[in-house]
């Protein structure tokens, strides 16, 4: 079965979370990676996880697009790792901004902070042995990669990956993974992504609840969308579903150190 690697499940749009998961079930889902995005969404994300048994693995995170995080914001989400890291499967969502630095007068002072904040927090994830998911699209990525080497970090997937192929080459090259949301149904970009990379090297998500376009238009998104993604790599690596379904699966579990048989 299938493991959503990136879901918002602090949100709103998941206060029936017990149908969530349960509507997750019906389409071969067997759960998810809950992730936070600072001091208030890492405590619901956690509370998720203690409510849903073995269904929600929780991740922790201090998003870097939320220009008005601020370092004490930081410090707060420093503490909630170290009093909670032995519950969490991953630091995340971290990385570096990209899409706030766009007309920003302060983009490189905004892009000097993320990086110093990124850094702190990967020394964080090395001591507590934690995966790490990236938020670094783009231009962003070349960054964030250099941090992850930099900082000793073996495990870490680049979530919602977009990035010029030479990087995303780079990427994989260096032990990393990158993963896949529903808009390889509809984007030519991602779905020359999925062809280049190696099943062994991919992930998939949903980022809910983020909404999607083309078939999805109009519906919600949550975990139960993953099925139709790993439907869709099979088709583009012209392998079966069962076997992509289950080496996606095993890379999940590899990455987020969770038991796979």
């Amino acid at each position: 079965m299938l493991i959503d690697s990136h879901c918002h499940l602090h949100d709103p749009a998941y206060e029936d979370l017990r149908g969530a998961l349960a509507r997750a079930t019906e389409h071969g889902v067997w759960g998810a990676i809950a992730v936070g995005c600072d001091l208030e969404t890492n405590v619901r994300t956690l509370r998720a996880a203690t409510a849903s048994g073995k269904a929600v693995w929780p991740a922790m995170g201090f998003h870097p697009e939320w220009h008005h995080l601020t370092d004490e914001d930081l410090a707060g989400v420093e503490s909630q790792l170290m009093a909670n890291h032995a519950w969490l499967v991953a630091l995340g969502e971290v990385g570096l901004p990209w899409y706030s630095l766009e007309g920003a007068s302060d983009a490189a002072e905004r892009m000097t902070r993320g990086r110093r904040h990124l850094g702190r927090l990967l020394d964080l994830a090395r001591r507590y042995d934690l995966a790490v998911i990236l938020h670094a699209p783009h231009g962003a990525a070349v960054g964030a990669l250099e941090a992850l080497k930099t900082h000793g970090i073996d495990r870490a997937v680049f979530h919602w990956h977009k990035a010029p192929a030479e990087v995303t080459r780079d990427i994989v090259e260096s032990g990393y993974v990158v993963s896949v949301t529903p808009e390889v149904i509809y984007r030519e970009r991602d779905r020359e992504m999925v062809e280049a990379v190696p099943l062994t090297s991919l992930l998939v998500e949903s980022d809910g609840p983020w909404p999607y376009k083309g078939e999805f238009e109009g519906m919600p998104s949550g975990p139960w969308l993953v099925t139709r993604v790993a439907e869709e790599i099979a088709k583009i690596k012209q392998t079966p579903v069962d076997e992509v379904i289950d080496q996606i699966g095993a890379n999940t579990c590899a990455l987020f150190d969770l038991p796979w048989s």
